[in-house]
């Protein structure tokens, strides 16, 4: 699988959030050539302002591998990460983050992690577009 492969499963996590009618964020974590954890935005359903997707898919890869350090992980999520993101991913050991859509309120802040941006970005965004379009 390569990074659009990835991204697209980001997508369909994506989409069960917002179907749970949480912002459409999801994200996948990848370890060693196989999906290690997957998350979707779920900050309203959990009551937990930490429950986006990034930290939903780190966790369940923690508990996967039974090791909160995912030394060599990928991270792939539709949506630029925000800075509580990127830290933890900084000390869950993430080699490499690619995200989809860039959010315009916020630039990354890198703490020794590679970042890729703009894989399947229009598709991405899109989402995103569809979801607070329904709102307004």
């Amino acid at each position: 699988m390569n990074d659009e492969d990835y991204m697209r499963r980001a997508l369909e996590l994506a989409a069960r959030a917002g179907a749970e009618g949480e912002v459409p964020v999801g994200a996948l974590v990848v370890l060693d050539g196989a999906i290690a954890g997957e998350g979707w935005n779920r900050p309203i359903a959990a009551a937990d302002p930490t429950a986006h997707a990034e930290i939903q898919a780190l966790r369940s890869a923690a508990a996967k591998t039974r090791n909160y350090r995912l030394t060599g992980a990928t991270l792939y999520v539709t949506l630029e990460p925000c800075d509580m993101c990127v830290g933890a991913m900084f000390h869950a050991r993430i080699a490499r983050a690619v995200f989809g859509a860039t959010d315009p309120k916020k630039q990354v802040l890198k703490n020794g992690v590679v970042v890729e941006g703009g894989v399947l970005a229009a598709e991405c965004g899109a989402v995103l577009k569809q979801f607070f379009a329904a709102r307004r």
